[in-house]
C-alpha cells in the first residue's frame, strides 16, 4: 500500500517519530548509553518504527508484536534506556490495540504486552517494583484510552444506525400517509366530480337527441355546440379517470402527461364551440423533455381557454415554431368577438411561471389593430430530432 493511501494522521505521526529519532541520534545518544554522538544506525531504526506506526490501523496485532521485538533487539544491542521516539511508538501501538480490536482479544494482547515488559523479558533483567508499576500504569493507560475511544466510536455508530432506521421509518410512515391521502382525494373526486361531469354529458346528449326528434332538424351551430359540450365532457371524464388512476399508483411511477402532439385534439375540441382556430407548425419537430413538453402544451391550452372566454367568435391562430435553440409558441386572436381582454390573473401567472421554470419568457398583451397575443419562448436543451412531427 502506498503511503499516500494511508490515513493522514498516521503518516504525520510516523514522520514525527522519524524526525524525533533522527534528532536524538545526533544530539543525545550518549545520554541513553551510547558510546558517542551521533549514532547513525538509530536513524534506520527510527525509520522502521515510523513505518510500523503508519500501518498500525491496518494490522494492529502484527505491528504490536513487531514493536515488542524491536524493543528486544534494541536492548540486545546494549542500550539500557528507551529513547523518547521508541516510548511514544509503544504508547501508540498499545492505544491502537484498545481502539481497533474487540475487547477480549485486545485486552489479552495488551495484558500480554504489559507482562512481557514487567517480567524483564525485553531487557533481560529483574525490574524494581517502582518500574513495574510505572510500566503497568503507562501502558495500561495507553490501552485504556484506546478502549475508551473504541467505546465512543461504537456508540456513535449505533446511534447513527438508529437514527438512520428512525429516518427510514419516518419516511415510510410519511409515504403511507401521503398514499392514504391520495386515495382519499381520488375517492372524493370520483364520487363528486366524475359523477357530476358524467351527468352533464348525458344531459347534453339527451338534449341534442331530443331536439333532433322534436324538430326534425335544428340549427347546425346548435348541433355543433351541443356536440362540443358532449366531447369536452367525455374528454374531461377521461382525463379525470387517468388522474385518479395516477393518484392510486405508487408515487415513483410516471403519470402520462399531454404534450404538443395533443394540440390538434385540443384545437378540434375548441373549434367545436364555434371558435375558428388555425394551427401552424414551423421547423422540424424535436423530442422535448417531458416537463418542457407538458409546460408548452399547458401554455397553449391556457391561451386558448382565454380566447374562448374573452374573444367571443374570434379567429385564433396558433403558431408552434421549432427553432435551432428555442421553441416559440404564439397564440393570437383578432378580437372580433368584442369580449374583454384577458385578465392578469392566475391563468397568465401560471403561463409565466411555466415559461420561467425552463429559462424562457412570456409576452402577453393587446395588439394595436385589435385582439390579443400570447407569445412564449422556451429554450431547447437535451433534445433530439424525431420523425414524429407535431401536426
Amino acid at each position: 500500500m502506498l503511503p499516500s493511501r494511508l490515513p493522514r494522521a498516521d503518516l504525520l505521526t510516523g514522520l514525527a517519530i522519524m524526525a524525533i529519532g533522527t534528532l536524538e541520534a545526533f544530539t543525545v545518544a550518549t545520554a541513553y548509553g551510547a558510546s558517542q554522538n551521533p549514532q547513525l544506525w538509530w536513524v534506520g531504526q527510527a525509520v522502521v518504527t515510523g513505518v510500523l506506526v503508519w500501518y498500525r490501523r491496518r494490522a494492529p496485532v502484527a505491528v504490536f508484536i513487531l514493536m515488542i521485538l524491536a524493543q528486544y533487539a534494541w536492548h540486545r544491542q546494549g542500550n539500557e534506556q528507551c529513547p523518547v521516539w521508541q516510548l511514544a511508538a509503544l504508547l501508540i501501538v498499545f492505544h491502537t490495540v484498545g481502539a481497533h480490536l474487540p475487547f477480549r482479544p485486545g485486552f489479552a494482547w495488551a495484558m500480554a504486552g504489559i507482562l512481557v515488559f514487567d517480567s524483564g523479558a525485553v531487557d533481560h533483567r529483574i525490574l524494581p517494583l517502582e518500574e513495574v508499576i510505572f510500566l503497568t500504569v503507562m501502558f495500561g493507560s495507553a490501552y485504556a484510552t484506546g478502549l475508551a475511544l473504541r467505546g465512543y466510536l461504537v456508540r456513535a455508530r449505533r446511534m447513527a444506525e438508529r437514527a438512520a432506521q428512525l429516518e427510514m421509518e419516518r419516511e415510510r410512515r410519511a409515504a403511507e400517509a401521503v398514499a392514504a391521502e391520495r386515495n382519499r382525494i381520488a375517492r372524493e373526486l370520483h364520487d363528486v366530480v366524475a359523477h357530476s361531469v358524467s351527468m352533464m354529458v348525458m344531459q347534453a346528449g339527451a338534449l341534442r337527441r331530443g331536439l333532433g326528434r322534436a324538430n326534425g332538424s335544428y340549427a347546425e351551430p346548435d348541433a355543433q355546440i351541443l356536440a362540443g359540450i358532449e366531447q369536452a365532457g367525455r374528454d374531461a371524464v377521461e382525463e379525470l379517470r387517468i388522474m385518479l388512476g395516477a393518484l392510486r399508483m405508487p408515487q415513483d411511477e410516471a403519470l402520462p402527461q399531454p404534450g404538443l402532439d395533443m394540440v390538434p385534439n385540443l384545437v378540434a375540441t375548441v373549434a367545436s364551440s364555434g371558435l375558428r382556430v388555425h394551427l401552424e407548425v414551423e421547423g422540424e419537430a424535436v423530442r422535448l423533455a417531458p416537463g418542457l413538453d407538458l409546460s408548452a402544451y399547458r401554455i397553449v391550452q391556457e391561451a386558448l381557454t382565454n380566447a374562448v372566454k374573452y374573444a367571443g367568435e374570434a379567429e385564433v391562430r396558433i403558431r408552434i415554431a421549432y427553432q435551432h435553440d428555442s421553441l416559440e409558441l404564439e397564440i393570437v386572436d383578432d378580437g372580433r368577438g368584442g369580449g374583454p381582454a384577458p385578465s392578469t390573473g392566475n391563468g397568465l401567472i401560471g403561463m409565466r411561471e411555466r415559461a420561467e421554470l425552463f429559462g424562457g419568457s412570456l409576452d402577453v398583451g393587446p395588439l394595436p389593430e385589435g385582439g390579443f397575443r400570447v407569445r412564449a419562448t422556451l429554450p431547447l436543451s437535451n433534445w433530439a430530432p424525431t420523425s414524429e412531427a407535431t401536426k
